[in-house]
């Protein structure tokens, strides 16, 4: 069994729950290949006894589970309400206090009922959007629609849907008549310099602007094309897609964080948690002619042989020297699997060419790393000082193989690097960063702290288990300072929680981080049943315990809250686990003992909070933030082209004043580490990857005020010695006195 952490090898209680699943279960051994019904039947049974025995929180399946799994899958299925009708509703009402029941009994009629029923009324939506955009719109009757979805009732009839299905389009066409007008107004007042103008700016500012009606039809034409692609996609959803959603709505009930994967979707989150898969590292999407080639990952196989190229499409795939086979028509996901596969085989693509021309591109596969996964880290100067930024998107790890490449490995590496080139402190970057290994972030903790307890993790009923930083060595000692926002989750707080308990670094960003104290096991389903006659059953993600910070208090639902708060646009807004409606609650232990160090950042706080009320953008960030939040409820738009510009001319005259903050620059100098200086050279797409990423550093406020709070604490009394203790006051004053 693969497990999300190292950790949980030594939780008996979780190993005692798979081993009596496992006999449980075995004891029911098929005698033939199982499919369609049977399987799903016994995938409910299997993820229910799962849930019982493992979950941190098992609840009860009563009346009142029932009708909230309702409402989840039927939102689920149909979010803006533009497919079902009050009928199909009513209908499907019948089964909104069943659920639990039908759990038990293995019963999927509710499922098939919904199924059969979306797939009608995704077919009738098909007619009846085309029906619509095929003749021109009535833009000038003064009519109105309502967005909030959420709160909006389902059409009463087909013919109330049909009209829903208008104001809806009308709506999609509008915005895609203000926008070409835009443009076309753009290009009309703009004054090209004709040496550097490209052929098509020069012929569009030549050309005559188009008429109203040219525009609508065009915007007709454009709305209808994106329907059809958002169509073809919905189309190639499976059945057993669909019952996925199913399966999700129910598991999500016992809290935010239970998920069920499909073999497919438990195959991406492996490649998202490790970085790496083996195939010819290339990203594909679906367009109208068929599968194109979007994006070559640098240092792929594909990006190495130089054959492949973006834009080109796939027509047909071979494996080795077998025959071609043609893909027109094949499911992304279906091609995605012919194109990968092991380390060293060749498979071999027909492609058509950006010019037109056809030809056989034969790829030796190999393991392919997605760059964008892993740990960079960048230097700067300000005010003298060489200053480094580690950014982390997630605390990535491969748990088939040790060898490979993790978030701590990655991180140490970079220190290293960092303090190669003398910088005087140091940025961690784990903004908008959702988690990942436990293990990992438990050694990372320990690059920039003395030995000692860095989490406690506490399984249901059981006693706290202390995951201790055992190494002493503390590669990092110099100035620290750690970004969080909103959307830091889990590993990032731990992270985080660890480094404001010891008193180490300071922390800086959004109010508080998201809120995700919860700990998950991902369990191979197949492990549990004896033989291969059900084929993949996937896996299930499930809260199997929660961690909480060496001071005693959870992260769940509170967050870590940062020691320094910068605004931000979404500051009155509800984000974070807080707002899940199956969060699991807050709570506290016992603290572990643990010695903080004697670090006075007072003066440091004090000074930024001093900078960030005084700043003229901070301000204009807290007051966009306002505005966004007394709009939220203005969910009505007028559908009269005349008040519909209108309309938008006065949002924009509204924010008007909010558009000098895309202008901001602090003007200082991000550059790539030597070693990455040098791959860049060789590498057209990672150099263009490091360009847009200092670009946006560049233009990132709450970076300019993370190095302001770096460089104050460089400054401090260096010369004073550090205290490992908060109980010794005497010698605290003693040495403030000094």
């Amino acid at each position: 069994m693969k497990k999300s952490i190292e950790f949980m090898k030594r939780n008996y209680k979780v190993l005692l729950v798979v081993g009596i699943l496992a006999a449980g279960l075995w004891s029911f051994i098929p005698s033939k290949k199982i499919t369609g019904d049977d399987k799903d039947k016994m995938l409910i049974e299997l993820l229910s006894f799962v849930l019982e025995k493992g979950h941190f929180s098992p609840i009860e399946l009563n009346d009142e589970f029932s009708k909230k799994a309702y409402a989840s899958y039927i939102e689920s299925l149909d979010p803006t309400k533009r497919f079902f009708i009050q009928s199909d509703i009513a209908e499907f009402q019948n089964y909104e206090l069943a659920i639990d029941d039908m759990i038990r009994s293995k019963d999927l009629a509710f499922f098939d009922l919904t199924y059969k029923r979306l797939m009608l009324r995704m077919k009738e939506s098909k007619v009846i959007y085309t029906n619509i955009l095929s003749k021109p719109l009535d833009l000038n009757d003064n009519e109105t629609i309502n967005v909030d979805y959420e709160k909006l009732p389902y059409a009463a009839t087909k013919i109330d849907l049909d009209q829903r299905w208008r104001k809806q389009l009308e709506l999609a066409v509008l915005s895609d008549i203000t926008d070409k007008e835009d443009i076309q107004n753009a290009l009309k007042s703009e004054i090209l310099d004709e040496s550097s103008a490209t052929k098509e700016e020069k012929l569009a500012q030549k050309t005559e602007p188009k008429s109203f009606e040219e525009l609508e039809k065009t915007a007709r034409k454009t709305t209808e094309s994106n329907l059809n692609n958002n169509f073809s996609f919905i189309a190639e959803l499976t059945r057993e897609d669909w019952f996925t959603v199913y399966i999700n709505a129910i598991v999500t009930q016992y809290d935010p964080h239970t998920y069920y994967f499909s073999p497919e979707d438990k195959e991406k989150f492996d490649v998202s948690m490790s970085g790496k898969f083996e195939g010819i590292g290339a990203r594909l999407q679906k367009k109208n002619e068929g599968i194109e080639v979007s994006e070559l990952i640098s240092g792929g196989p594909a990006w190495r042989g130089k054959l492949l190229e973006q834009g080109d499409v796939i027509i047909k795939v071979a494996q080795a020297n077998e025959e071609a086979i043609d893909i027109a028509g094949m499911r992304l996901d279906d091609v995605i699997k012919k194109i990968k596969g092991p380390k060293g085989t060749l498979v071999k693509l027909t492609v058509k060419k950006v010019d037109g021309s056809v030809k056989v591109v034969p790829i030796i596969r190999d393991e392919v790393e997605t760059e964008e996964t892993f740990a960079k880290s960048t230097v700067v100067q300000k005010d003298g000082k060489l200053f480094g930024v580690i950014y982390l998107p997630k605390f990535y790890q491969t748990f088939e193989n040790r060898s490979n490449r993790d978030a701590f490995k990655d991180v140490a590496i970079e220190v290293e690097r960092l303090k190669a080139m003398n910088v005087q402190g140091i940025v961690m970057d784990l903004r908008d960063n959702g988690g990942g290994s436990l293990e990992t972030v438990v050694k990372m903790t320990g690059l920039f702290i003395d030995k000692g307890p860095v989490v406690q993790v506490k399984p249901a009923g059981g006693k706290a288990q202390i995951l201790p930083d055992s190494d002493p060595k503390v590669q990092w000692n110099g100035p620290l300072v750690v970004m969080i926002n909103n959307y830091s989750a889990s590993a990032s707080e731990i992270f985080a929680a660890a480094i404001q308990d010891y008193n180490r670094g300071i922390i800086i960003g959004s109010k508080q981080s998201y809120g995700k104290g919860t700990v998950q096991n991902v369990f191979e389903l197949n492990e549990f049943v004896r033989g291969n006659q059900y084929g993949e059953l996937g896996a299930l993600k499930t809260t199997t315990q929660k961690f909480y910070r060496v001071n005693g208090g959870s992260t769940q639902l509170e967050g870590v809250k940062s020691d320094i708060v910068m605004p931000d646009r979404f500051s009155f807004m509800q984000t974070g686990e807080k707002d899940e409606k199956s969060a699991l609650p807050w709570d506290k232990i016992e603290p572990a003992i643990y010695t903080p160090l004697f670090q006075n950042f007072e003066k440091v706080i004090a000074n930024s909070k001093k900078r960030i009320a005084t700043n003229d953008n901070f301000n204009l960030i807290s007051e966009n933030a306002k505005w966004i939040n007394d709009r939220k409820e203005d969910n009505t738009i007028s559908l009269n082209y005349t008040a519909y510009k209108k309309e938008i001319a006065d949002i924009e005259s509204q924010t008007k004043k909010f558009k000098s903050l895309e202008k901001y620059k602090n003007n200082l100098n991000f550059t790539s580490l030597p070693y990455e200086s040098e791959l860049i050279a060789k590498d057209e797409l990672l150099k263009e990857k490091r360009e847009r990423w200092h670009a946006e550093l560049v233009k990132d406020i709450y970076m300019t005020e993370t190095l302001n709070v770096l460089t104050d604490l460089t400054v401090l009394d260096t010369n004073k010695p550090i205290v490992k203790t908060k109980k010794d006051k005497k010698l605290k004053e003693k040495l403030a006195s000094k």
